[in-house]
């Protein structure tokens, strides 16, 4: 018997023991990270798959979103970089979507004006789910206002280049990847290009380009150099429709 007893409590011991090495370890705060991805969108067209969020029934084309690139968020790499120091339960409601019940940012009237205009997930709460996933792994002393003046700085210098004159200049009209290449190139230096991967999906017979996500590091003010001296990423569409506002 007393066998028996001790044979029950050293598997037990070892199924503890196993669980403990296995189990989700809460994930730690990393240091800065060396490299980010700046994700923009381009509204039209991610409205074409999700018309009933509020940012896309309320679009229209003198709205802000229906001529220049839009933000997504600012990430951290590598990508698997995401929700450092979050509790279990905050991770789980991102995961869910239900970011109208994550806690509230800190930020000032100004910027949170800002946002609604060149972020409009920001009527979904977009805003939150963005920190909460990947802002709370920047650097310690980063804030969310911090995080988003950053993210701001670089969508502005992006939307007064080139690259945004040749996607408005062609809506409505399929463009490629070297033509964006090109546009960078040309806005901020030669190299420029290799460092954006472009996002598209099939629309019925049409292929849209939904996104572009832009090699970034942070300098103190954003120049050609936060993109030159970023990592080069890989391209996965060679070839997309820039959408107009409204489903088509």
């Amino acid at each position: 018997m007393k066998k028996e007893v001790f044979n029950i409590l050293f598997l037990g011991g070892v199924v503890i023991a196993v669980a403990w090495l296995y189990w989700p370890k809460p994930k730690t705060q990393y240091s800065e990270p060396e490299s980010y991805v700046l994700a923009l969108s381009w509204q039209p067209a991610f409205c074409e798959g999700r018309p009933n969020l509020p940012e896309c029934r309320s679009q229209r084309n003198s709205r802000f979103d229906a001529s220049n690139l839009s933000l997504h968020g600012l990430w951290p790499q590598p990508r698997d970089n995401t929700y450092c120091n979050l509790p279990s339960d905050l991770i789980e409601k991102d995961k869910r979507r239900r970011w109208g019940e994550l806690p509230k940012l800190e930020l000032s009237k100004t910027l949170r004006k800002e946002l609604s205009i060149i972020m409009p997930g920001f009527r979904s709460n977009l805003h939150r789910h963005e920190w909460y996933k990947h802002g709370v792994c920047m650097a310690e002393e980063t804030t969310p206002e911090r995080y988003y003046q950053l993210s701001l700085a670089m969508l502005e210098q992006i939307n007064k280049s080139e690259l945004r004159n040749l996607m408005v200049d062609n809506i409505g009209k399929e463009i490629s990847a070297n033509q964006i290449k090109q546009a960078l190139d040309n806005s901020f230096g030669r190299g420029a290009g290799e460092r954006v991967s472009i996002s598209c999906k099939r629309d019925g017979r049409r292929t849209l380009i939904t996104e572009l996500k832009i090699s970034a590091l942070l300098p103190e003010e954003p120049g050609a150099q936060w993109i030159l001296q970023a990592p080069v990423l890989k391209q996965s569409c060679k070839r997309g429709i820039v959408d107009p506002v409204g489903l088509q």
